[in-house]
């Protein structure tokens, strides 16, 4: 796709990735260590607007050579100016009131976050702030560049509606508006040129509710990007706060739905949970999108060997060929420290090319 007119310098020059088994990220990087101390400062007022800018700069570019080094091909900013997955876009809301978290004490965990309770209709006025984040990180490398966004499900996540309110105990309803906003945000980021866009979906497995619905949700939020020639992921997984799930950890209830999503590809986690339901991605390639494969544990201060990492890919081609697979870590890496999240991109690289020189020689 040719980058749009207004498109950041060098868009249109962004290095392709391998036919054979790219590497990727889910989205999240891991925070450095002097980020944290720069997130103390900034909320006890010490530091400034450009001392702001400088410390989220800092971050992406952190992120980004963490990922070049280790030799990712197709990378994101690391998702490093949002806050908590989702929390950090609750403030572009309208029609929100934030409550106290159920639980403010001992292990922080899924009951721990504000929450949100609903005094309008929800709208997202000024965008979502992620083309910003595209048109930083497209000065910053000449890798290929994924673009991820939370779903509007997702979004909704930390927000109550009940009878009487604006949306009357509706959160389907609430949902598409959000979708609406997720939408508006991704038809920006095509402007800006942006070639590569992943929504994410924990949620399909958190909030009750059945599958059909969640893809119509989701294909409402995508409308027209693909058209505009934009290559579209979906990333369904099970939670990750704390390195903790929070879903029912099995995709197959979610088949054969999940295969009507308007995507190119499908991305699921199966390292964390010994590879079980691999065999899945072999529906999703008869069901006509590639398929993008977890094969390496977030949740874990386990750092896989290659050799461990390469078993891992021969099982995901027992069920899809070499050139319609990515392979991935499970999740984030925004709960891992800094040091182990470098050493599993470099392991998850050097298993991949052990394979890719199998099938290559």
């Amino acid at each position: 796709m040719a980058a749009s007119p207004d498109a950041p310098a060098g868009a249109a020059a962004r290095r392709s990735v391998p036919r054979l088994l790219p590497t990727s990220v889910v989205g999240s990087h891991a925070l450095p260590g002097w980020f944290w101390t720069s997130l103390d400062a900034i909320k006890e007022g010490k530091y400034g607007q450009t001392d702001v800018r400088e410390v989220m700069d800092d971050a992406v570019n952190a992120a980004v050579r963490d990922q070049e080094r280790a030799g990712i091909d197709l990378i994101t900013d690391g998702e490093m100016r949002r806050w908590y997955f989702v929390q950090g876009f609750y403030s572009r809301f309208t029609g929100l009131e934030e409550l106290p978290p159920l639980r403010a004490t001992g292990v922080y965990g899924y009951d721990s976050p504000p929450r949100y309770r609903l005094v309008d209709k929800v709208t997202v006025p000024d965008g979502l702030g992620i083309v910003e984040e595209y048109r930083y990180l497209v000065g910053q490398t000449d890798r290929a560049i994924k673009v991820t966004c939370p779903g509007p499900l997702t979004l909704t996540i930390h927000l109550q509606t009940r009878g009487g309110d604006a949306y009357d105990g509706d959160r389907l309803a609430l949902a598409y508006d959000v979708a609406g906003a997720v939408n508006r945000e991704l038809h920006a980021l095509a402007d800006a040129g942006v070639q590569t866009i992943q929504l994410d979906e924990p949620s399909y497995s958190i909030i009750p509710g059945r599958a059909t619905e969640w893809i119509a949700l989701y294909n409402t939020a995508v409308r027209g990007v693909r058209e505009r020639g934009v290559r579209l992921g979906l990333h369904v997984c099970f939670g990750n706060l704390g390195s903790r799930p929070r879903g029912r950890r099995r995709y197959g209830w979610m088949f054969p739905d999940l295969l009507e999503a308007d995507a190119d590809e499908l991305v699921l986690e199966f390292a964390n949970r010994e590879m079980v339901e691999v065999e899945l991605l072999g529906e999703i390639v008869r069901g006509g999108k590639d398929a993008g494969a977890g094969i390496v544990d977030v949740k874990s201060f386990w750092v896989e060997p290659a050799d461990e990492v390469a078993e891992r890919v021969r099982q995901c081609l027992r069920h899809v060929p070499p050139e319609r697979l990515t392979l991935l870590p499970d999740c984030g890496f925004f709960q891992l420290p800094r040091w182990l999240c470098a050493q599993k991109l470099k392991q998850l690289v050097a298993g991949v090319r052990i394979v890719r020189r199998e099938l290559e020689g």
